[in-house]
């Protein structure tokens, strides 16, 4: 069974990409059923094993996709094809874009930005205005 639903009324639209808020259809990790989270473009996005979310008013589309039990919120972005995944956490007004990487327990907050093929691992954090690249 599906974790989630694309809500295909509740869109927005990013860099010309439609995106749809997602809703919990079963109980997981914080979540309850029925529980509204952030966007993302497709299901390919967010897995439905697990416990990983895009809480918010985050958003994960284009390839990026968040797996594992790592979270993603705030007004943070995952896109290009980026990966966020084991028990990581971004969240505020972070970017990870292209082929980056946040896994491990690393967390990623306030308003960084990590692109290219940068990788944010372990217990590494990275807050502030900050670009990693």
């Amino acid at each position: 069974m599906n974790k989630y639903e694309l809500i295909k009324t509740e869109t927005r639209i990013i860099n010309g990409k439609t995106l749809y808020r997602i809703k919990a259809l079963k109980s997981f990790g914080n979540v309850k059923k029925g529980d509204i989270g952030g966007y993302i473009g497709a299901e390919h996005n967010l897995s439905h094993t697990l416990s990983a979310w895009v809480y918010d008013d985050a958003c994960v589309f284009e390839k990026a996709r968040v797996s594992g039990k790592a979270k993603v919120s705030g007004n943070a972005c995952v896109s290009g094809s980026a990966h966020v995944y084991e028990n990581a956490k971004v969240s505020g007004y972070v970017f990870v874009c292209r082929s980056a990487r946040v896994y491990g327990n690393a967390q990623v907050t306030e308003a960084a930005f990590i692109t290219r093929n940068a990788r944010v691992a372990g217990d590494g954090i990275i807050s502030g205005n900050t670009l990693v690249t």
